[in-house]
């Protein structure tokens, strides 16, 4: 078993329950780390025979782009898409936070975080 971690994915985006969240926008962080069986890539040293991190961060991006009222929402269809589409991830938790969110006080982000394990 393995571990890969994508930390830091910096993506503007549209997501909120304020009309003006949807127009203005805002800054977010997206973390994402996956486990796997690695044991064959680190003999192969195939990218085929591991998770690509670009195809994490694509599934990130797109998904992000998608305006959604909540971060839960968010979060929950970037765990669909890693689950359906990474067949070899067991496990991936993802994290989205807001950065200097509207709620009227000095907060640096709110997170909202979850977890999927393959059945």
């Amino acid at each position: 078993m393995g571990k890969i971690t994508v930390s830091n994915i910096k993506v503007y985006a549209y997501h909120g329950c304020l009309d003006e969240e949807g127009k203005i926008g805002s800054d977010y962080r997206v973390d994402v780390a996956i486990k796997a069986d690695l044991r064959k890539s680190a003999v192969s040293d195939d990218l085929a025979d591991t998770v690509d991190y670009v195809h994490l961060n694509k599934i990130v991006k797109e998904e992000m782009a998608i305006r959604s009222k909540l971060l839960e929402e968010v979060v929950e269809r970037i765990l669909q898409r890693i689950m359906q589409e990474i067949k070899l991830v067991d496990k991936a938790t993802v994290a989205v936070s807001k950065l200097n969110p509207p709620i009227g006080g000095n907060v640096e982000m709110v997170t909202v975080e979850r977890s999927k394990k393959r059945k």
